[in-house]
Order: structure tokens, then C-alpha cells, then sequence
């Protein structure tokens, strides 16, 4: 097994040298044979923010590292390209902002090699665990919180898939140009070719963000709208209940959402002081948790908004 680690990046560069420092330090069991290497596939998915100056000069510290180039396209573009360039059989999926553990990637291969055994197929792929932090210095010291849990089948955070059901699915649709849904809508594709999903809890990545602050507010607004529109080329690729839910547009979340922000009311205008207090009183994870009252309503109103005029 060689493994093609594909990472597309866009402006990360303080989280992504701790990312790539961290798959430089991976541990393989060298008696067992199962990897007989890897190599880091990091597509820059045009960043200004002087990742190609900072990979150009830390070149030799980073020997698995193979650095491609695209104008902004977008996370579906980017992922294609590092597939297509890849030079493994096992691709592994991680976001640049992912720090894992020197096991990491021993522990995708154990878990297919093991899957495939117990199956008796290789229709199948791992998906690792993901815990979110906001520690920055020390960001694999995170403990495990009921909200990292994820009921995602193909989400491309911490996976690992045989390339050639990549292939034969026909990688990600570039037309999700926006943010969200592309890895979502590839895994449908896939669970039509029958692949099982096998969870790969020793594979941990640690997923970096900032703690929130008012001054993210804006840009996740437009992160919520930006999905629903994606959500809607989604549904229109697949129309099923099952696709609905997961992007939200059911009268169901319609109702739910616009009664618990009092149908738009409760916004980040008039929920400003609430979150300045909890974030003054160091949490950030709460006054995160309350913004998604209307980060929510956002994204089912654009579902619905693009859906209209798709149709």
C-alpha cells in the first residue's frame, strides 16, 4: 500500500506548517510491510498569504511534501488535481487546518487491511476521528467532546479510500465552487457503488480554529448562505428525502429554526451582547453555540432561496 495524502489549501499557512510538520513525524511498522511509503499531495488553491514562498524554503524539511498549483477554484478543484497527480493506490483526505498523531496514517492502513479482510471486499473506506479545538500552540492536547461527534458517511476531514473508487465514482463535481457539500454529494455517488464505511477512531486529527469572536460573525453569515446555495446544487443532483435533511430544507427545520430565533429576530444584531459576555467570560464555545440559533435560519433561508431559483 502507498499512500497519497491530498491536503487543498487556501490562506492557512500558520495552521497548515503544523499540519504538514505533524504527517512528516508519522510512525510506520516497518515489520509488517503494509505502507511502503507516502508521499503529501498539498494543492494551493491560489493562496496570498505566502504558503509557496514558506513551502519553497522549508523544502527540505518537508521531503514528502509535492506541491501543486491551481488559480482559486475551490476545495473540489483542488482535491481532483492532487487525486489525479497522485501517485498511490490509498488516498487520504485531511483539510489543512488538520494536526494528527504519528499513528495516523498506520492506523487508516490497519483499519483497511482489516476491513477488507473481514468484508471479503474493498468496497469499503476508513473514516478517522476529528476533534476540534481552538488551541493553537498545543492543539493534540484537545480532549473528545460529544460535539466533535459526526453521523457524516463521506466527509473528507480524516478519510482514507482506495483511489480507484475515487476513479470510478468520478471524483468531486467541480461545479461546488462555493462552500460545502462537495465531499457529501461524492459520497452519495459512492454509497451507490455499495462501499461501506468502516470508523477509524485511532486515526485522530485535530481540527485547528480560532475561537469565536464577534468579528467572525460576517464571514460565517456568508459561509451559511454560501451553503445553502451549494445545498441546492446538491438536491438538484439528487432529490431525495435523504439529501433534504441533510441540507436542511424540509419544512420541518424551517419551522424549527424560525421559531427558535423568533423568525429571524434572534440575530447577531440583537444577540451581540449576549455573546460579548459569554466570550468575556472565556466562553467561546457556548456564544458559538448560541450563534448557530441564527447562523442556522441563514442557511435554510438560502437552501430555499437558491432552490426557488433553480427552478
Amino acid at each position: 500500500m502507498y499512500i497519497s495524502v491530498v491536503i487543498p489549501t487556501y490562506n492557512r499557512l500558520p495552521i497548515l506548517q503544523k499540519c504538514l510538520v505533524a504527517l512528516e513525524k508519522q510512525e510506520l511498522n516497518d515489520h509488517d510491510h503494509k505502507i511502503d511509503g507516502y508521499e503529501i499531495v498539498l494543492v494551493d488553491d491560489g493562496s496570498t498569504d505566502k504558503t509557496l514562498v514558506w513551502l519553497a524554503e522549508n523544502k527540505d524539511e518537508l521531503p514528502h511534501v509535492k506541491v501543486l498549483e491551481q488559480d482559486h477554484q475551490g476545495a473540489a478543484a483542488a482535491r481532483n488535481l492532487g487525486v489525479k497527480n497522485s501517485l498511490g493506490d490509498t488516498i487520504v483526505f485531511i483539510d489543512s487546518d488538520l494536526v494528527v498523531t504519528a499513528k495516523f496514517l498506520q492506523s487508516h492502513a490497519d483499519a483497511l487491511i482489516k476491513g477488507e479482510q473481514d468484508l471479503g471486499s474493498d468496497r469499503l473506506f476508513t473514516y478517522g476521528a476529528v476533534i476540534n479545538t481552538n488551541n493553537f500552540d498545543h492543539p493534540t492536547s484537545e480532549p473528545y467532546k460529544i460535539t466533535d461527534f459526526s453521523a457524516a458517511y463521506f466527509a473528507t476531514g480524516n478519510v482514507a479510500i482506495a483511489k480507484n473508487w475515487l476513479e470510478e465514482a468520478g471524483l468531486f463535481d467541480t461545479g461546488f465552487q462555493l462552500y460545502g457539500w462537495e465531499d457529501l454529494e461524492l459520497g452519495v455517488r459512492l454509497k451507490k457503488l455499495n462501499l461501506k464505511l468502516i470508523k477509524c477512531p485511532k486515526a485522530v486529527g485535530y481540527h485547528w480554529h480560532p475561537a469565536f469572536s464577534l468579528e467572525q460573525i460576517s464571514q460565517m453569515i456568508e459561509q451559511e448562505i454560501q451553503r445553502g446555495k451549494m445545498g441546492a446544487i446538491f438536491y438538484y443532483k439528487h432529490p431525495t428525502f435523504e439529501v433534504r435533511m441533510m441540507i436542511q430544507m424540509t419544512i420541518m427545520h424551517r419551522i424549527l429554526w424560525g421559531i427558535l430565533s423568533l423568525n429571524g429576530s434572534l440575530n447577531e444584531r440583537s444577540l451581540k451582547p449576549i455573546l460579548q459576555w459569554l466570550i468575556e467570560r472565556k466562553k467561546p464555545q457556548l456564544a458559538e453555540q448560541i450563534a448557530r440559533i441564527f447562523l442556522n435560519w441563514y442557511n435554510v433561508q438560502g437552501v430555499y432561496a437558491a432552490s426557488e431559483k433553480n427552478q
